[in-house]
This record gives C-alpha cells, structure tokens and sequence, in this order.
C-alpha cells in the first residue's frame, strides 16, 4: 500500500510558527442566511454553526454510490462532511471546523451533494 499523505497536508496547512498558513472566513449572518436561502432542503443547526440535510434513495447501494461520489470531491477540497448512514438515508451536517462556523467551503459542498442527489 502507499505512503499517507495526511502529515504531508497537514504541513501544507501549516505556517513556520505551527498556525494556519491562510484562515477560512466565517459566513457572517447575512452571508449564511443568503447561502441557506439557496440551498432547499438544508437546514441550520440550532446554533448557527452548521447546516444539516437529510438525503433518501431508493436502497443502500445508491446512498453508499452518492457518499462515494461526495467522498472524492471531498478529499479533493480537502472538505469533509460529518455523515451518518443507515441503509437509504444519508444524514449530512457541514461546518467548518477552522472558521469556527459555516464558510463557503460548506456552501460548496452542499451543492455538489445536491447534485448528486
């Protein structure tokens, strides 16, 4: 098997003085508002810091193929949903855990996954 990749990113990520190199802008409330607006079928979180939606299919199969395909965009953006699978259903929540809140990386990801659906 190959090497791991994950303390190469994490070094990527990281400044000579161990911080991030470049922080991710929290939504500020009108920006979140405006994104969740957009987004049908997403909702907020009770305390404003992550948007969740709950995504149905027809069996087990298709919800684990739309995880696969969000899980290579994912690893691409370096963006991972919190996800919870139980046969047909896919539970999402998005946040992000450097802005302390919702960016435009959760706004994003978002809607890949609703193209996906």
């Amino acid at each position: 098997m190959g090497e791991s990749t994950a303390p190469a990113k994490q070094a990527a990520r990281k400044g000579q003085d161990g911080e991030h190199a470049m922080t991710i802008a929290r939504l500020t409330d009108a920006e979140r508002d405006a994104a969740l607006a957009s987004l049908p079928g997403w909702t907020l979180r009770e305390d404003g810091l992550a948007i969740c939606r709950t995504f149905r299919f027809a069996d087990f199969a298709q919800a684990f193929a739309f995880m696969t395909r969000v899980a290579i965009v994912a690893e691409k953006a370096d963006h991972h949903p919190e996800w919870f699978n139980v046969y047909n259903r896919v539970e999402v929540t998005l946040t992000t855990h450097d802005a302390d809140g919702l960016s435009k990386r959760d706004v994003a990801l978002a809607r890949e996954m609703d193209g996906f659906a």
